[in-house]
């Protein structure tokens, strides 16, 4: 009588197994016509629906005067202004091309040997302010000797792959 009682428990198991896996699959089936149907329905609505154009008005606008620091030329390089003092190398002029930026000495003291045997004179300063070191491959008196200065540093490093972050270089104009 126990193995006949077995016998209908698994018996009874595998049509519910059985039902469940039918179930299952004819749901499937039935939500993958529905969304087939809704498709068609949206694409239909789409194309038998006519679009209305309307033409875009334009209205010219007329731009605010831009201050700038009072010796600043009128290059359209970007310059963005900090006090920082120098670490390590030569002194700074007003605008300096800077490639680099760290949180930790060591990192721009890596950086700076780097460029110097590439050939630069790199100087490493300090932002006291945002707790930065900038590593700075070139500095000039005016704007738009350091604008190009940056474009020509940016110009021999395309490609690099070592430091892609070069492309980044950016004008700093230095506050006394």
């Amino acid at each position: 009588m126990r193995i006949k009682n077995y016998v209908a428990l698994a018996f009874g198991l595998c049509a519910i197994m059985t039902f469940t896996t039918s179930c299952k699959s004819s749901e499937s089936a039935y939500k993958k016509a529905y969304e087939k149907a809704k498709e068609q329905e949206l694409a239909q609505a789409q194309v038998s629906e006519p679009v209305e154009v309307t033409p875009v008005v334009t209205t010219p606008v007329e731009a605010a005067p831009v201050q700038t620091t009072p010796s600043v030329s009128s290059t359209s390089a970007v310059v963005r202004e900090e006090k920082v003092t120098v670490v390590s190398g030569n002194a700074l002029k007003d605008f300096s091309v800077v490639c680099g930026s760290f949180g930790m000495k060591a990192n721009a003291e890596g950086l700076k040997r780097k460029l110097d045997a590439d050939g630069y004179n790199a100087v490493v300063a300090y932002n006291a302010e945002k707790n930065m070191y900038r590593v700075i491959v070139a500095t000039y008196a005016d704007k738009a000797s350091a604008a190009q200065a940056r474009e020509d540093f940016k110009g021999r490093y395309a490609g690099d792959t070592e430091h892609p972050d070069f492309q980044k270089a950016w004008l700093l104009y230095n506050i006394k």
